[in-house]
């Protein structure tokens, strides 16, 4: 007998399935031989009753004889609208076992974003962004999951998990490459849609050939186990039977013989035909007739526990069912020898509590909670959430009762979804507050609360759904109740939607209509600011009038509050894109700092503005070669989202910006590095987000600059490099690269196509910045064989917006291109000017390349070899090769 074969008697769920202990076991073997072992994934697939969870029962017991560590949990069609109910029942071993001071000492800087949602932390006031905390969740159970290896994770009736513990399975199922565990699901087939339909696909979908359908018994098996069961002379037409009217569900099977013993049946054919009847009861209408029959207390009890769902305790029961404790512990008990509550087995992972009980069979619980009539449910659930409250725990808690309240007019329990939804937004669950507070507009709330329902409901749909959070909003606009504070808020969120759904015109619009409503001020100024923030990230609104506009407005600004600082970094920005003076633009963004620091609520993880004004800051310095402070702002940043547990776009375009940084500096091989990461976070996030442009663009440039040029194709060729481009500003300018790059791989007609669309919309924006956008000098470059007039001509007014940019990096790259285009002793003085200003400038790896071109130039071996050191610093292979052939050539090497 294999350990997969049950013994005499024993479940029948474990019969025939030999198949699937043998995978577990080998899956145990891997993971118990080496804790650097890349995790496993298996899933169970199957109807109600084929035993999934008596499977993973017999897996928890072969782990643990096998030195394991098993932590299980197991989802509730009742509970599926309790926010990371599943997650917590999972980690509650390890949970229980630390001390506060240890947890947060053993999870770091996850502990304040994981610790609300696995309630072993107070949330922080504000909404948690649902994907960093589903990210610092994956990253705490890895933690958790070293420590304690080898870890056997189960995970049981994940069809009725909650949504926000699927999206935690998926993250971590898509990463068990890092940590050594075993991960076994079950669930049923069907049964979900939505987001957690989508998330039990992507646990499939990492799983690949381990997913395992479970079949009925066949016919053997179910002669065995009645065998077993009833004894050796049970005839075979009795057997054949028993499997015919189960259809070799080991659920029915099991009961139903159970039956037959509790009716003293003889297992002969003469008594088969009893079995149809006796089926009956096991399920379905059957089981509640059999209940009905068990008298309206135990009735009334077992309606109480299936309302309770988890936690199912006699006293509590007993108060739910309004009943007194001595008729409540005689109804458990009837209960528990009618098959239809138990105690829970210990084997299954289950913390002994005195008291406690949990129905036999998920199907069980169906079947009691879907006979409660509709009335009588209500009322419980009613009445149950009030018992949560009396006794301490919070409105989130209490709101999956609530919900189930029919709507009556009551402002108390609107006030209490309300407080409920704040909870839910701050652990990160931003759907489950959305159910709250659609339950709350059905109440429906009193005239001067409705806005401000409809206001915190646009809030809590923000993120997923921009769409529905437009109408809300506009609905609680149009109504009277929010005041001038919220109002403004609820305008700025509203535009953001607008912005999320692609309506920047009407998002702009918006803004500028509430402004007009507002006297001069700060409430003015700071929707202003945000206008003109919307315009400046959406390149297609930039216009020198535009510009104008923000110039007048940035000049009555001294600082003195964030709206004014913001105004202050967007007319840097803005001035720094069109190119003006350097030095002004750097006293513009000092300006908006507060002794050299970001100002309060003005901080990268602060949601007033958001992370777009910063990055305009950051990029301002980095353009107008003050690269120290723009490092530092975007090192700042790094650390400021990864400390919070960010894994999303937040850190993807913290990590693309400090690249950029590095690429500027000639730092190539850190730039690589960081755009490298940055682009596998905006993978995770999705394509056709300005952030994966950001990174696609940045690692492509930085490939370029590197000499990687074959590299750079195939980058851009996977991600999309590629028209058409988004309405977004991207740093660095994509035309500019993606020219650039068509260049340097032989496709030059398609290369100066792209540089003359960027010479268009400098046009149309009012002038460029040559740093910026270096299309002018690599379109020069292009056009110097085919038409050297107009190539003069660029490089020309490329040098004249240079000088008016007035950095020594500005002004040394137009002088490179100017040198490039000439002959002879002029050729060599611009060189020479070239390299003077490049010195100076902090970007090394243009230095390098203005090296290694004067070297040639004059055919020096001593500029050379300073060329080839520069360039081999920067990383820059390419260039180090073309320096090398150069020496070579010069002392009769070549």
């Amino acid at each position: 007998m294999t350990e997969g074969r049950p013994s005499a008697g024993g479940s029948a769920s474990l019969w025939e399935r030999d198949a699937e202990m043998a995978t577990v076991t080998a899956a145990l073997d891997v993971l118990c031989a080496d804790r650097s072992s890349a995790g496993r994934l298996l899933v169970f697939r199957g109807e109600a009753g084929l035993g999934k969870t008596a499977l993973l029962a017999q897996i928890r017991r072969i782990a643990e004889r096998r030195g394991c560590t098993v932590w299980s949990a197991r989802g509730a069609e009742t509970l599926r609208s309790v926010p990371f109910n599943v997650v917590r029942q999972l980690l509650q071993p390890a949970l229980v076992s630390l001390l506060p001071d240890e947890a947060r000492e053993y999870l770091g800087d996850r502990y304040d974003i994981a610790g609300p949602a696995l309630g072993i932390a107070d949330p922080q006031e504000t909404s948690a962004d649902p994907r960093y905390v589903c990210d610092g969740l994956v990253a705490a159970v890895r933690r958790l999951a070293r420590r304690a290896w080898p870890l056997v994770l189960l995970v049981d009736d994940a069809h009725f998990a909650d949504q926000e513990t699927l999206g935690w399975l998926a993250a971590f199922a898509e990463r068990l490459d890092e940590v050594s565990v075993l991960v076994v699901v079950a669930r049923r087939p069907g049964e979900v849609n939505g987001d957690s339909a989508r998330h039990l696909d992507t646990v499939a979908a990492a799983a690949g050939r381990s997913v395992t359908s479970l079949s009925a018994l066949t016919p053997e098996a179910t002669a065995g186990l009645t065998r077993a069961t009833l004894g050796r002379y049970a005839d075979d037409p009795f057997c054949r039977e028993v499997w015919a009217v189960t259809g070799g569900n080991p659920y029915d099977t099991v009961e139903l013989l159970a039956k037959v013993q509790d009716a003293e049946l003889q297992p002969t054919e003469p008594q088969a035909a009893e079995l149809r009847e006796l089926n009956r009861s096991a399920r379905g209408g059957g089981l509640v007739d059999r209940l009905t029959g068990l008298g309206i207390d135990a009735t009334r009890f077992a309606w109480a526990a299936a309302i309770l769902g988890t936690g199912i305790c006699v006293d509590l029961v007993a108060r739910l069912a309004g009943m007194r404790p001595d008729v409540a512990q005689g109804c458990a008990e009837l209960l528990r020898t009618a098959r239809i509550l138990t105690e829970p087995d210990p084997a299954a992972g289950a913390e002994p509590v005195d008291g406690q009980l949990e129905f036999v069979h998920p199907l069980i619980a169906s079947a009691v909670y879907h006979s409660i009539p509709a009335g009588v449910c209500t009322a419980m659930h009613g009445v149950a959430a009030q018992i949560l409250t009396e006794t301490g725990h919070g409105a989130a808690e209490a709101s999956r009762h609530l919900l189930k309240v029919h709507p009556d007019d009551d402002e108390e329990l609107v006030e209490q979804l309300r407080a409920a939804a704040r909870e839910h937004l701050a652990v990160g669950a931003p759907d489950a507050a959305r159910r709250c507070l659609e339950r709350a507009l059905a109440e429906p709330p009193r005239p001067e609360v409705h806005a401000s329902v409809l206001y915190e409901l646009g809030c809590a749909t923000l993120l997923t759904a921009p769409a529905v959070t437009i109408e809300h909003l506009r609905s609680a606009l149009a109504m009277p109740g929010l005041q001038d504070g919220r109002r403004v808020d609820a305008v700025i969120r509203l535009s953001q939607a607008l912005l999320h759904n692609d309506e920047l015109e009407e998002a702009v619009r918006t803004v500028e209509a509430e402004a007009a409503r507002h006297e001069t001020g700060p409430v003015r100024m700071r929707l202003q600011a945000v206008q003109f923030m919307w315009e400046a990230i959406h390149g297609e609104t930039v216009s020198p009038e535009r510009s104008r506009r923000l110039a007048d407005l940035a000049a009555t600004c001294t600082g003195r509050d964030n709206s004014e600082r913001a105004l202050l970094i967007l007319r840097g920005f803005d001035a720094m894109t069109h190119g003006e003076n350097a030095e002004e633009i750097v006293h513009l963004c000092d300006r908006a700092l507060v002794n050299g620091r970001l100002a309060p609520g003005l901080g990268w993880t602060d949601g007033e503005w958001g992370i777009e004004l910063l990055m305009m800051l950051g990029s301002a310095y980095t353009y107008a070669d003050r690269l120290d402070r723009a490092e530092s702002l975007f090192a700042e940043a790094l650390r400021a989202y990864t400390g919070a547990g960010w894994r999303g776009g937040h850190l993807s375009l913290a990590n693309a910006f400090l690249g950029l940084a590095y690429r500027r500096q000639g730092r190539l091989k850190d730039a690589e590095d960081t755009l490298r990461e940055a682009l596998e976070l905006a993978e995770r996030v999705g394509r056709g987000l300005p952030l994966h442009w950001s990174a696609t663009c940045g690692l492509v440039d930085t490939l370029l600059a590197r000499g990687r040029t074959g590299e750079a194709w195939s980058v851009a060729e996977q991600y999309g490099f590629a028209p058409p481009y988004p309405s977004t500003i991207v740093l660095p300018d994509i035309r500019s690269v993606r020219g650039r790059l068509l260049l340097a791989v032989g496709r030059t007609e398609e290369g100066v196509n792209e540089l003359e669309a960027a010479e268009k919309t400098a046009a149309s924006r009012g002038g460029h910045n040559p740093v910026l956008a270096p299309w002018s000098l690599d379109l020069a470059k292009a056009l110097a064989g085919q038409d050297p007039a107009r190539a003069a001509r660029l490089a020309a007014d490329a040098r004249r917006q240079a000088e008016r940019f007035g950095t020594d990096t500005a002004i040394g790259e137009a002088l490179r291109c100017a040198a490039a285009l000439e002959t002879g002793q002029r050729a060599v003085r611009l060189a020479a000017q070239a390299v003077t200003y490049l010195e100076a400038s902090p970007c090394q790896y243009e230095h390098a390349a203005a090296r290694v071109e004067y070297g040639v130039a004059i055919r020096s071996t001593a500029e050379l070899d300073r060329g080839l050191a520069l360039a081999r610093s920067c990383g820059a292979d390419g260039l180090a090769a073309q320096a090398k052939q150069a020496l070579d050539t010069l002392s009769g090497r070549g």
